[in-house]
């Protein structure tokens, strides 16, 4: 069995974030391949590789068969399928259940918050003027959070206790509400520094960081 993980650039590519922590929360080990993004190959580059032309892409090979999984929602849950012992979602049905809610209302939702507070994984930004209903969109997001760690958090720290698919979603939020320093209650602020401690956090922060100086991002 292997893995091919097809990322865009780490500076800005949210969706590839997402399922790079989900592998990484897995253990097995996978290749990696980054696209340049804003960059005149880009196009070109994405769709000689994704059928849908967009990254993130996990390629997967295993006893002759190969596939290509596309989406970063459907990319985690394969991974949750093809590795039941790492315990993506959770155990309870009903908790379970309700993180998919959380991952399914990340993946369609929010796009104002995306369209004013572009992910910027290392730079530190002005907060610009945010309409109302960008507002309320974090508004959403900080209240989702407040309830899911004052009801699981204290059984392992994140969302829904331990580490799941639910948190890889909302990683990319993390790193915009650090970006642009949105003002946070203590519950969160406390969720997303455990978040920005992961390994899999601060690897993507040192790749961001040396697209940044070398002038890829």
């Amino acid at each position: 069995m292997s893995y091919t993980l097809i990322v865009g650039t780490k500076e800005w590519s949210s969706w590839s974030l997402r399922p790079y922590l989900a592998l990484r929360a897995i253990g097995v080990p996978f290749g990696e391949e980054v696209i340049r993004l804003n960059h005149d190959s880009t196009t070109t580059e994405v769709q000689r590789r994704s059928p849908s032309g967009r990254v993130p892409l996990l390629k997967i090979a295993e006893n002759g068969r190969e596939v290509s999984v596309w989406d970063s929602l459907a990319i985690c849950e394969t991974l949750a399928d093809r590795h039941p012992d790492a315990k993506l979602w959770p155990d309870d049905p009903f908790t379970r259940a309700q993180a998919r809610s959380y991952a399914a209302e990340m993946h369609s939702g929010f796009p104002d918050l995306r369209q004013q507070l572009p992910m910027e994984f290392v730079r530190r930004l002005p907060q610009p003027e945010l309409r109302d209903i960008t507002k309320a969109q974090i508004s959403r997001i900080i209240a989702a959070w407040t309830d899911a760690l004052e009801r699981h958090g204290a059984h392992g720290g994140f969302l829904f206790g331990r580490f799941s698919i639910a948190d890889c979603m909302y990683a990319p939020v993390v790193s915009r509400f650090r970006s642009y320093g949105v003002a946070l209650p203590a519950i969160v602020q406390s969720y997303c520094e455990r978040i920005w401690a992961l390994p899999g956090m601060r690897d993507w922060e040192k790749a961001a960081q040396a697209e940044v100086d070398s002038g890829l991002a």
